[in-house]
């Protein structure tokens, strides 16, 4: 009897440390950025029908844990200005929205469809049986977009944050069943990396890819590999709008 409650015992410290360590930072070097999931996420591509009704590729990674659900949705904006090329040459006179002289909105609109990016998947997410219970400007690793929380119909939380950067749209979001914590670990993990995986941080001012990844304005000044996941400078938890 003793020898079996010795064992058992020991598979529980075993399964202690597994569980604890079910959280991983994943690392897209493909979409730039790393974020924690619990486990590996499966990713699968699809498509994304922009506020303009463009066709654009995205990328789903997403996993679960339990009931409980997190994913990250990338979509590539950086084909739209060919499509609005494209769409200006076939369009019937006199419509505006499609003019080869659109100016600052570019042809076909591609340009505001891209400013638009953030609101759009927003608003989407706001259509869902859901009620709002916040919605505010916010950023993550320096890179600005709007954070959401819903609750849905069947009393789980949906914990989203919707930004943009290097002109892919990012569309984050962890879903816990009534009475569970937030999904704190995954909602404040979101960082940025290079195309080596290397993790970056911007300095002295927030990234806006309006103005920043569509060239308006140069980068902000980049400083050292940006934090752990989850850490903000000198390994310190982050405070909200990091």
């Amino acid at each position: 009897m003793r020898v079996t409650a010795f064992i058992l015992a020991l598979g529980l410290c075993a399964a202690a440390p597994a569980a604890a360590q079910e959280w991983d930072e994943y690392v897209s070097r493909q979409d730039g950025f790393k974020l924690n999931f619990p486990g590996q996420p499966k990713i699968s591509e699809t498509t994304w029908k922009s506020q303009m009704d463009y066709t654009l590729p995205a990328r789903v990674y997403a996993t679960e844990r339990g009931r409980e659900r997190y994913s990250m949705t990338v979509v590539d904006y950086r084909g739209i200005e060919k499509l609005g090329i494209e769409r200006a040459k076939a369009c019937p006179p006199g419509n505006a929205q499609c003019r080869e002289n659109a100016g600052i909105m570019g042809p076909g609109y591609w340009k505001h469809d891209e400013r638009a990016a953030v609101m759009h998947a927003t608003f989407l997410l706001l259509q869902r049986n859901a009620k709002l219970t916040n919605l505010a400007w916010e950023w993550q690793d320096m890179v600005e977009g709007n954070l959401i929380q819903l609750t849905n119909a069947d009393q789980s939380r949906t914990f989203a944050y919707v930004t943009m950067h290097e002109n892919k749209l990012f569309v984050m979001e962890g879903t816990v069943p009534a009475g569970n914590p937030e999904p704190g670990l995954f909602q404040q993990s979101l960082g940025w990396v290079d195309s080596d995986g290397n993790g970056i941080r911007y300095q002295e001012i927030v990234y806006s890819n309006a103005y920043h990844g569509m060239g308006v304005y140069p980068k902000p000044r980049v400083g050292g590999q940006g934090r752990g996941a989850g850490a903000g400078p000198g390994g310190a938890a982050p405070a909200p709008g990091r």
